[in-house]
């Protein structure tokens, strides 16, 4: 039959409370303008001051305009597809991680001390740029895996700030980049973290759209 069980049936599953929430693409919009202009920021500023942290931090600001381009792309379809969107979102975010963790110990090995001064200077102005996405994020934490990995990643995002922070006041009180080192070892971590989450949630959806999907029919 046209539109039987295996195909018509998968949209009327897992459709969001309100289709094509309005306030939710708005703010995804909002968050994506401010973390696209403060990659292009701290990615310049990080390759000027030689900090490991703050590459790492334009690395995450990166990997979240991707991830709210496919929030947009996914909002009001079907819950299959919006855990399938954060199972992409997942995996993208733990080989990020994996490769700031690369990258860190290649600057660790080049042994430059980095600018504490600019590290300070773009992590305040990166940690007000995403308190203000977190904080709109903050009512649209509890919905699917979707929209709760993006919240992760705002989360995350505010704590390496905090992080990148500390780190300049560790290379300017010490003399060394160490601390510079450590943070964005953290930042890789969280990255790995947020990324097996989302990864978690992700699954255990597409396994109750499973599990709640009529049998089909062997055709005859």
């Amino acid at each position: 039959m046209a539109g039987g069980c295996c195909g018509g049936q998968e949209i009327a599953l897992g459709q969001p409370d309100e289709l094509m929430d309005k306030a939710w693409r708005r703010v995804l919009w909002i968050a994506l303008a401010i973390n696209a202009a403060m990659f292009l920021v701290e990615m310049a500023a990080g390759i000027a001051a030689h900090s490991a942290s703050l590459r790492a931090d334009a690395l995450d600001f990166l990997g979240d305009v991707a991830n709210y381009a496919i929030s947009l792309g996914v909002a009001g379809m079907a819950l299959v597809w919006r855990a399938r969107a954060a199972l992409a979102k997942g995996a993208t975010l733990l080989l990020l991680g994996l490769w700031v963790i690369g990258s860190t110990v290649s600057l660790a090995i080049a042994g430059i001390l980095p600018a504490a001064e600019t590290m300070g200077a773009i992590g305040v102005l990166a940690l007000v740029a995403n308190l203000a996405c977190a904080l709109m994020l903050w009512r649209h934490r509890n919905g699917d895996a979707n929209r709760r990995s993006v919240w992760i990643c705002s989360r995350n995002d505010a704590i390496g700030n905090i992080a990148v922070v500390l780190a300049a006041l560790g290379v300017f009180g010490t003399g060394t980049l160490w601390p510079d080192i450590l943070v964005a070892a953290i930042l890789a971590g969280l990255a790995v973290s947020g990324g097996v989450q989302i990864i978690g949630h992700a699954r255990a959806e597409l396994l109750s759209v499973r599990r709640t999907e009529p049998a089909c029919p062997h055709s005859a």
